[in-house]
């Protein structure tokens, strides 16, 4: 009987464990990192895969966002793509991995993007009032993160969820269209894609054929919902990633997997033109209207 009653409560507490994950939850860890090489780190928070040779993923994986940052690194010298949450620290993760200098540069700056910017002395950014501004700091879309239906798992030791916030920080180069970025044996372009923010970028490494794509493109609901997204500007930036399809090897998106296959940047190009002609119904999904296509959808007013 005892031993009946311990089963019954372990049963229990598990089931009231599972209720209390959110649903998104469900579908992790995602079946496209089975396939990748996994590096160990320290922190519990990050998990770091590495894509090809000096490409590494640092993927957060137990927020809604599932945010991933790329550290990218040349024969002298580094870029971290995004600095993720700030939850916890992206620049230890980094110090793991290379020990040449790293600069910071953002897809974009969404708070999810730039949660650690603080931390680097070498930043760049993309030359918009929108950048400027975002660089002061914020709160409120930080504080929004950590909802219980965001959260799957615990937030780290230590960490100070009431005081949370997008710390302010300093740009130390401005960006722009078509500028390039020396790696030493490695050059990544600066291709602007606004859209989904006034100040997204996409990252293309042309000789080893790997595009960065941001938020423009990433496997799941594309959000381009917010008051900053300019519809017909992220049809034409994607137009503009599409033509770079053939000569691409993999997409790297910054949410929920990190490769992805270059065949899907026309497919997104005739998506959103679809939605733009009104020959796509939308289905409702939180006060929102979701668009679905085969790996992707968009998600919109």
């Amino acid at each position: 009987m005892k031993i009946l009653s311990t089963l019954l409560f372990a049963i229990l507490i598990t089931l009231s464990l599972a209720a209390q994950q959110p649903e998104w939850c469900e579908k992790l860890p995602r079946p496209a990192y089975s396939k990748l090489e996994r590096v160990p780190t320290a922190d519990p928070w990050f998990e770091v895969y590495k894509i090809r040779r000096g490409v590494f993923a640092i993927y957060e994986p137990h927020q809604l966002e599932e945010v991933i940052s790329y550290l990218i690194i040349g024969s002298r010298r580094a870029t971290l793509l995004d600095t993720g949450m700030g939850i916890s620290n992206i620049q230890a993760v980094v110090a793991g991995l290379t020990k040449l200098p790293v600069s910071v540069v953002n897809s974009h700056t969404h708070n999810d993007h730039v949660g650690d910017n603080w931390r680097f002395t070498d930043v760049y950014g993309m030359d918009t009032d929108f950048t400027r501004a975002n660089a002061r700091g914020a709160k409120d879309d930080a504080q929004a993160e950590l909802a219980p239906d965001e959260l799957c798992g615990s937030l780290p030791t230590g960490f100070d969820a009431k005081s949370y916030a997008v710390k302010p920080f300093h740009i130390t180069h401005w960006l722009h269209d078509g500028d390039k970025i020396e790696l030493g044996g490695r050059t990544l372009k600066v291709i602007g894609t606004p859209g989904h923010t006034p100040d997204e970028i996409a990252l293309l490494d042309e000789k080893n054929g790997l595009l960065f794509t941001g938020d423009s493109f990433y496997l799941g609901p594309i959000y381009l919902y917010r008051p900053e997204t300019d519809l017909d500007a992220y049809v034409a930036s994607m137009k503009k990633l599409a033509a770079l399809a053939p000569r691409l090897q993999l997409l790297l998106p910054a949410h929920n997997t990190p490769v992805a296959d270059p065949g899907y940047l026309p497919k997104v190009v005739t998506a959103i033109q679809q939605v733009q002609h009104g020959e796509v119904r939308p289905v409702a999904k939180d006060g929102k209207h979701e668009y679905l296509f085969e790996g992707f959808s968009f998600l919109m007013r």
